[in-house]
């Protein structure tokens, strides 16, 4: 990762320790994304099952890709940061999801983007609990 100059998206997986409850990794990782010092969190999301997420930051420069690499937000978590080949700005990586949509499953994205699909559970209270919500 050290080696990376270009800008790129970079995918970031972290696993809270077992003893931080839900909640509490929740707004930990909601923070972390929040911090300007860092590069641009273009997506996130919360795990069912245990605390933790997924981040896509847009790492534009090596000073950002070190600010990533040395944030402390997330110490003594399980982190594994991978930059990303063909989702080299946030609009790549939206066209990536598009073109993985219509290569292998023949659907197009801006016609799943208008669908109207209900919404199950709680997503607050499942962030909160890293459990799924009847």
């Amino acid at each position: 990762v050290k080696r990376i100059q270009k800008p790129r998206c970079f995918l970031l997986y972290a696993l809270a320790p077992a003893d931080l409850p839900a909640a509490d990794a929740n707004r930990i990782l909601n923070t972390f994304i929040g911090d300007p010092a860092l590069p641009l969190a273009i997506f996130h999301d919360h795990f069912i099952g245990k605390a933790g997420g997924i981040v896509i930051f847009f790492v534009e420069t090596p000073a950002e890709r070190d600010a990533l690499l040395s944030q402390k937000y997330l110490e003594g978590w399980h982190v594994e940061i991978q930059p990303l080949i063909f989702s080299h700005s946030p609009s790549a990586f939206d066209a990536q999801i598009a073109f993985t949509l219509k290569a292998y499953r023949g659907i197009d994205w801006e016609v799943i983007q208008r669908e109207q699909r209900p919404a199950y559970g709680n997503p607050s209270r499942e962030a909160e609990t890293a459990e799924e919500e009847e």
